[in-house]
């Protein structure tokens, strides 16, 4: 039997990518205002229409009916439904850049009024008039190591780009099985989850089907409630609202009797956050619920970290003069959304309980590990930025977004549902 041609293989899924990330909006989000769209290394966007085959077989074979699932554009839908535009050096939400160091990058994050309330802590000066040109000098007096290290010191989200840890793990893994689980005919998801990865993933499941009940902390609502109504809807429409005060022993109880009688659960927490609670992932597999993590570097890691930060340590970021810019819209975020989407459609299937740790750096770091893009160049004209290849050309497309099926619920509507008492 004759060798394959490998070299045309690589080629043929470096053109392919290349043209899904134009298409998937993202491409139109990576690169500086005035400049041209930027390709991205490795595989976004193959990976994620991979990801979201994985979900809709797995649905097939649990339903006997396919899903309508998105593709690869919800890489761009949060741009598109927030007017997010690429901004390089900085993310296009311009929360993020990529800071030389004295000897390498570091990545760091600013999302949060705590986070800007740290900068003088970060650079051991007086509150700078300009935050980032202040934060860019200290980085540049600093080695990668010990800049990451005072990052990671003080609970703010970055590091080292590329992180040195990207490659020791898989993406996802499974383990701890508990034992035999009864199927539901439409299985009851739990979702701990906010933000963007894990509603992404509970997403995807209740549009293959599933019963999904989000539960938020009534002190502490999910933070995307105050972004966009427009893509809160889109991913928590028709899902069924809980809240509960978690300082409350009796609440704690409540989410207890809720989470054994699911399924699934879904959280994104820091793992030590729900074990305060006296509520451990290994038990509640133990008793015949799976559960699935999605954190920032892995459950036995306590690091913070957000969708930007994260794809820049993985690896998607793109050379531009002497900056180093980040690639789409927090990229980390659906990429690791699909993957836990499609691993939770497998185990939504599967005759034993599992515990699927899904970490968004080394989820990221596979796919940033993908080929490089086949030569190409990018013009404007006829109002629209082509991408040109030696076998022909193709546009960039901006961002879009689904619209919402239904408006989400308020925050607590289904108590009287779920709890009962409340």
């Amino acid at each position: 039997m004759a060798e394959p041609d490998t070299d045309h293989l690589r080629e043929w899924a470096a053109s392919g990518e290349l043209r899904e990330w134009a298409a998937s909006g993202a491409m139109a989000l990576t690169g500086r205002r005035d400049g041209p769209p930027i390709a991205a290394p490795g595989s976004a966007a193959t990976m994620t229409t991979a990801a979201l085959r994985d979900v809709a077989e797995t649905t097939v074979q649990r339903t006997g009916r396919a899903p309508a699932l998105p593709g690869a554009q919800i890489l761009g839908e949060r741009a598109a439904i927030a007017g997010l535009q690429r901004a390089g050096p900085l993310s296009c939400g311009g929360a993020f850049r990529v800071l030389a160091t004295s000897d390498g990058w570091l990545g760091l994050s600013l999302p949060r009024p705590s986070d800007l309330e740290l900068i003088p802590a970060l650079i051991e000066s007086d509150v700078p008039p300009d935050v980032w040109v202040a934060v860019s000098a200290w980085a540049a007096s600093t080695t990668t190591r010990a800049a990451a290290e005072r990052v990671a010191l003080l609970g703010m989200a970055g590091g080292a780009v590329p992180d040195p840890h990207r490659t020791d793990r898989a993406g996802v893994l499974v383990s701890e099985y508990g034992p035999r689980r009864h199927r539901r005919e439409r299985p009851r998801v739990v979702d701990l989850t906010a933000l963007w990865a894990g509603p992404l993933c509970a997403h995807l499941l209740d549009l293959g089907g599933a019963e999904i009940i989000k539960v938020e902390s009534t002190r502490r609502p999910d933070g995307a409630r105050f972004g966009p109504a427009r893509f809160f809807d889109l991913l928590h429409g028709g899902h069924d609202m809980v809240a509960l005060d978690f300082h409350d022993p009796q609440a704690i109880d409540a989410l207890r009797e809720l989470l054994a009688d699911a399924d699934l659960v879904l959280e994104s927490s820091r793992p030590r956050a729900l074990a305060q609670l006296g509520i451990e992932a290994t038990e509640i597999v133990a008793a015949g619920t799976s559960w699935l993590s999605i954190t920032a570097r892995g459950r036995d890691d306590d690091g913070v970290g957000f969708g930007d930060d994260v794809a820049a340590a993985a690896g998607f970021v793109v050379a531009d003069g002497t900056d180093l810019l980040p690639c789409g819209d927090a990229l980390a975020d659906p990429l690791a959304g699909v993957r836990a989407a499609a691993s939770a459609s497998t185990a939504l299937l599967a005759e034993r309980a599992c515990l699927i740790d899904v970490s968004m750096l080394h989820v990221a770091a596979e796919a940033a590990a993908g080929p490089p893009a086949e030569e190409h160049c990018v013009h404007f004209h006829d109002d629209t930025w082509w991408v040109h290849t030696s076998g022909g050309r193709f546009p960039v497309h901006d961002p879009v977004a689904r619209t919402p099926r239904v408006a989400a619920a308020a925050l607590g509507a289904a108590n009287a549902r779920w709890l009962g008492r409340q």
